[in-house]
């Protein structure tokens, strides 16, 4: 009989035992804070500025929607800068996947509006339009142009020989005669002006 009450004061240790973990545990489940505003609050709560900060960065950490006034939970996303409705104090795998699928669509509706504005934004600039010159200018720039450039103009005695020599038959004497004649004076001129030269200096 002695070892029944001994058996007994062992079963009651350990179902103390047991119970003080589950009281703790129960204690630490009613002071954790079920979403962002009841972190926030209890940060608010702290003693320094410093732990404030800290206190509300964690909970900025653990809670990414924020209570709505008529119940519920939203999400915003900064990369869209757009709210979404959500079920609890943070998306399910199923509304991160939502928010994701709208991101994804949201940049595509970015680049096409981005690519829209760089080819309306080319379309109104000026079209460089080329310089009218006054047609007084134009005519006084070519009469000038045509003075400027002398045009050779053939002597007539070589274009009669030209066409006479267009005309005649191959190895003629009448045909082949005013080349050797321009031959036979320019012979003359070079021996003539030599001795002159000459005899000035």
């Amino acid at each position: 009989m002695a070892s029944r009450p001994s058996a007994l004061a062992v079963a009651a240790l350990a179902g103390c035992a047991l119970l003080t973990p589950l009281r703790a545990q129960a204690q630490w489940w009613r002071s954790a804070p079920v979403d962002f505003e009841e972190c926030a609050d209890k940060a608010e709560k702290a003693a320094t500025k410093q732990d404030k900060t800290a206190a509300l960065a964690e909970c900025n950490a653990k809670f990414a929607g924020r209570r709505k006034p008529g119940g519920g939970y939203t999400y915003y996303d900064f990369m869209q800068d757009r709210t979404f409705d959500i079920a609890g104090p943070n998306p399910t795998p199923e509304e991160q996947k939502k928010i994701d699928q709208q991101y994804t669509v949201y940049l595509e509706n970015q680049r096409r509006s981005t690519i829209t504005a760089a080819f309306v934004a080319k379309q109104q600039q000026p079209q460089p339009q080329p310089q009218k010159v006054p047609q007084s200018v134009q005519q006084v720039s070519l009469r000038s142009e045509t003075e400027k450039i002398p045009v050779p103009v053939a002597s007539p005695v070589k274009q009669a020989a030209r066409i006479k020599a267009s005309n005649c038959a191959k190895s003629s004497f009448s045909c082949e005669w005013p080349w050797l004649s321009e031959g036979i004076d320019g012979l003359k001129k070079l021996f003539t002006s030599s001795p002159s030269k000459g005899k000035r200096g």
